[in-house]
């Protein structure tokens, strides 16, 4: 399929139109709503008021909510949400203020302001409690405005070594946050993380008269790593009560979920090896272990990624996500018999639990069944009877309202910037509310041509998505110089059928400056299965290399493609991807920009890099093959590092250490950093990072 080019248009693309923190960015983004749910009834919320998505008529605006405060808090209407599905309640969000009206009757149920410095906040609409986290420990702001502190039975022991209430595990395993209320919001589940033991990279803030170092906890692959354990505070007593987990001390506890009375949590936890997940049951007044509810083991590795998803007519029953057929599905799990019912099969994964449909008991999901680039809207009941719910092409993003009849359905495709619906779950039948028109094309840009289609892998089966994006005014007769731009790791791809294919901006601009863009998702990436994805595992790089040189292949059958102009680039994995191909292959590369790269998976941290390669005690021949500091010898064509010099995700050792390698094999590489940023670059650094890659390109490739 084809994004066909505006052949009248004019002017050509600059960073400040396509980069999220360019100046008129968003004047070209395509219009959108801004949508909620109040019950079951629909609202689109603006910055002056909140309004009947259907009907168009005003709910409650600003101005009537303001008139309930002492003084005027400058609320917009974006701030608003409604938290009760069955009163005229609206919730107000502004900094750190948290506030509940009832805008019928001017009462206000809820006024709190959290300390400044306050972060992970997480409210609880039952209580009107939030937690929060100041430092390594956690509190409790209750509506009256006490506060309460969770950390070690009310003591405050919470450091740079000990934290309370925040995400662990480094941020793997669907882990996002570190509190966990219960339904009723009478308790608080909340991980305590000691890292005590875990080795401080030295970081450099360069930010002083002298500069200073920080430590950032660091667990390398191989090495010692933090320990978590799980409290439940109880609000009422103020009392703590320890998870008693089994197991090795630096087990990994995830996905953490409530029974829907409050009286059991549900965590599923993982071996270091992260080949043996169990789901145990705990009871939440003394922290007992309840005993296991599944376990799921295999050779290379499991990845729980979503806690249990307990049915709303049957709270003996929970919806599980697992690969243990070898693709992502549903399944349903009694908690008291442990008897497990698959609801949806096929070589296609389920992408993301929605909700349920309350009338027809039937659960919501986002799915690509129908292509492996859509994530389209489905409903599966209790027998595994699966239906779709609107358009199958595209991606799709929903919100459910309050008994799951009807849903907003937001989805972008090749050729539609934007779509909004609202879909009914029962029949199937939609109305749309808003199609978005093409800003580029209306406002007189020039837009290349973009394609998407498929090669085979290196393992002569499997099918591999590109995305193209050509030259602006591109002429067939001639042969242009081509940037292949290259993930390549787990959990992430490149190409799917969202709008233009999920063309990146930078690469429309590069487009307009002449090049030839080629994006292909190789075996390793997500969404494609567990067979593909592990496909890598203990010599990460070598099968994605070798799926990123049939690519290169199926360029150089194009005329228009020159092969004596080839570049790469790519960020983080992509980085490692980039130097790796450079290094690999030299003769097939004038040109790469690797931005935050691993070099040397011993220097990655524990969680990801144990899961993809195991330990460097276990897999040495691995991390040789793997490690990109032998191969800085090969290196022949232009090659640009550029990382954040604080970078706490891929650390400086990794981009150094290839330098120092460089230097000894006496090849040549640039270098570019970014003192005070992390792994990535924003804001208006960010403009300055594409304004750097690019002309880099211009400099050797063209």
């Amino acid at each position: 399929m084809m994004v066909a080019a505006n052949a009248t248009a004019q002017k050509l693309l600059t960073l400040e139109d396509v980069m999220w923190s360019g100046n008129n960015y968003y004047n070209l983004m395509p219009e959108n709503k801004y949508t909620a749910w109040w019950g079951n009834q629909a609202v689109e919320t603006t910055a002056d008021e909140v309004r009947d998505l259907k009907t168009g008529k005003t709910i409650v605006t600003v101005e009537q909510v303001n008139k309930c405060f002492p003084e005027k808090i400058a609320f917009s209407g974006h701030n608003f949400s409604f938290p009760l599905s069955k009163e005229p309640v609206v919730m107000l969000t502004k900094g750190q203020r948290r506030a509940m009206l009832n805008f019928h009757t001017g009462q206000v149920l809820l006024d709190v302001t959290l300390p400044q410095n306050a972060v992970a906040r997480d409210f609880n609409v039952e209580s009107k409690q939030t937690a929060y986290t100041i430092g390594g420990n956690l509190y409790i702001l209750t509506p009256k405005g006490e506060s309460l502190t969770v950390s070690l039975d009310g003591s405050t022991d919470g450091s740079d070594n000990i934290v309370y209430g925040q995400s662990v595990h480094r941020d793997e395993f669907g882990i996002s946050k570190g509190t966990f209320w219960s339904p009723d919001g009478h308790k608080l589940a909340f991980y305590r993380m000691d890292q005590s033991m875990v080795p401080n990279y030295p970081q450099v803030d360069i930010t002083k008269r002298i500069a200073q170092t920080y430590a950032d906890h660091y667990p390398m692959a191989g090495e010692t790593s933090h320990q978590v354990t799980v409290g439940i505070y109880d609000v009422d007593s103020q009392k703590t009560t320890w998870v008693k987990t089994v197991g090795e001390k630096d087990d990994y506890h995830t996905n953490i979920s409530w029974a829907p009375d409050g009286k059991t949590l549900y965590i599923f936890e993982l071996n270091r090896d992260q080949n043996d997940c169990r789901l145990v049951a705990y009871d939440a007044e003394t922290g007992d272990n309840l005993g296991t509810l599944y376990q799921e083991t295999h050779e290379k590795y499991v990845e729980p990624q979503n806690g249990l998803t307990f049915l709303p007519w049957n709270s003996q029953k929970a919806v599980m996500q697992s690969q243990r057929d070898g693709w992502n599905h549903l399944y349903l799990l009694d908690v008291k018999t442990k008897e497990l019912t698959q609801l949806t099969k096929g070589q296609w994964v389920v992408q993301q639990l929605a909700g349920f449909n309350l009338k027809k008991k039937s659960v919501i999901f986002l799915g690509n069944a129908s292509d492996p680039r859509r994530r389209s809207v489905y409903a599966v009941d209790m027998k595994g009877n699966i239906t779709l719910l609107g358009e199958a092409d595209g991606v799709h993003s929903v919100k459910l309202c309050d008994d799951g009849s009807q849903l907003l359905d937001s989805y972008t495709s090749p050729t539609t910037p934007r779509s909004i619906n609202l879909v009914n779950t029962v029949n199937g039948k939609a109305v749309n509310l808003l199609t978005a028109t093409d800003k580029w094309a209306e406002q007189g840009y020039q837009i290349p041509e973009i394609t998407s289609g498929s090669i085979t892998a290196a393992d002569g089966k499997t099918p591999l998505y590109y995305r193209m994006v050509k030259p602006v005014d591109f002429d067939p007769a001639k042969k242009y110089p081509t940037v292949i731009y290259v993930y390549g790791g787990p959990h992430a791809h490149n190409v799917d059928a969202s709008w233009r294919w999920g063309m990146r901006g930078w690469e429309a601009y590069m487009a307009t400056k002449g090049y030839l863009l080629f994006i292909l998702d190789n075996r390793g990436s997500e969404w494609r299965g567990r067979d593909f994805e592990q496909a890598t595992f203990r010599h990460l790089g070598d099968e994605e290399m070798k799926d990123q040189m049939k690519g290169v292949e199926y360029l150089k059958t194009l005329p228009y493609v020159d092969a004596d102009r080839m570049g790469v680039h790519g960020w983080s994995f992509g980085g490692f991807m980039t130097t790796n191909l450079m290094c690999s292959y030299p003769d097939a590369f004038k040109v790469g920009v690797a931005g935050g790269p691993v070099i040397d998976w011993k220097y990655y941290e524990v969680m990801y890099g144990e899961r993809y390669m195991d330990t460097p005690q276990q897999n040495p021949e691995g991390y040789e093959s793997s490690s990109l500091l032998p191969k800085a010898k090969n290196l022949k064509g232009k090659l640009q590092i550029i990382f954040g010099y604080n970078d706490p995700t891929c650390v400086p050792q990794h981009t150094l250490s290839f330098l120092r390698a460089a230097i000894d094999a006496e090849t040549q590489l640039d270098l570019f950093t970014y003192p005070g940023d992390g792994h990535n670059m924003y804001g208006r650094d960010a403009i300055h990072l594409h304004e750097r890659i690019t002309q880099y390109f211009e400099d050797y490739l063209k």
